[in-house]
């Protein structure tokens, strides 16, 4: 239960591939005024980001409502009496699953986690990594009996995605979707959108 006004949602970013993925999530919940979002980058999530995107850090940092500096355990989301709707890590690498699932918090993003995790709150993590070796998936299973949402960001092609942009849409929608909330442009099954079948090539 969140007793401030507007609903809190901590999004950290981990060094996994997919920090587009965070960048939209952060864009879209900017426009959405009930909605604050709590970002912390992890030395990796930077490193990815200007790997992977024109991005600065500086700018991607613009999107969120608050910035934390990632070294800093005593920061509000390392709290407890901080409320929040939970936390997001997106994209979240193995290492990052690994930290969590023993309860390794030497970082504030692994930090904020094992707070939501304690605090019984959604701890959705959108993991990245292919393919996975048994210890990837048994740190996964141990995440998902301690009540975690472990999202992988698959591809699906019930909607139909003609670019890149429609793939991170629908898995940013995903996400969206497990805190209440509809993403612009998500196509769900069963919409019209998803009704026409993708032609085989010839």
């Amino acid at each position: 239960m969140n007793f401030t006004q507007k609903k809190r949602l901590i999004i950290g970013i981990s060094g996994a591939s997919g920090s587009v993925l965070a960048l939209e999530l952060l864009k879209a919940l900017r426009e959405m005024p009930d909605w604050e979002t709590h970002l912390v980058i992890s030395k990796g999530g930077v490193r990815t980001l200007e790997h992977e995107t024109h991005v600065t850090e500086s700018q991607l940092t613009d999107y969120a409502t608050q910035v934390y500096d990632r070294e800093d355990v005593g920061a509000n989301i390392a709290s407890g009496t901080f409320v929040t709707e939970g936390m997001v890590i997106v994209p979240c690498s193995m290492k990052t699953v690994a930290g969590v699932s023993i309860g390794y918090s030497d970082n504030l993003l692994l930090r904020a986690a094992d707070v939501t995790l304690k605090e019984r709150r959604k701890l959705l993590m959108i993991a990245r990594e292919t393919p996975l070796s048994k210890i990837h998936l048994r740190n996964m299973l141990t995440l998902a009996e301690a009540g975690v949402v472990v999202m992988p960001p698959m591809l699906t092609y019930y909607n139909h995605p003609r670019s890149l942009e429609d793939v991170t849409n629908h898995v940013v929608g995903k996400i969206l979707h497990e805190f209440g909330v509809e993403g612009k442009n998500f196509k769900r099954w069963g919409t019209e959108e998803c009704v026409t079948p993708i032609r085989a090539m010839s």
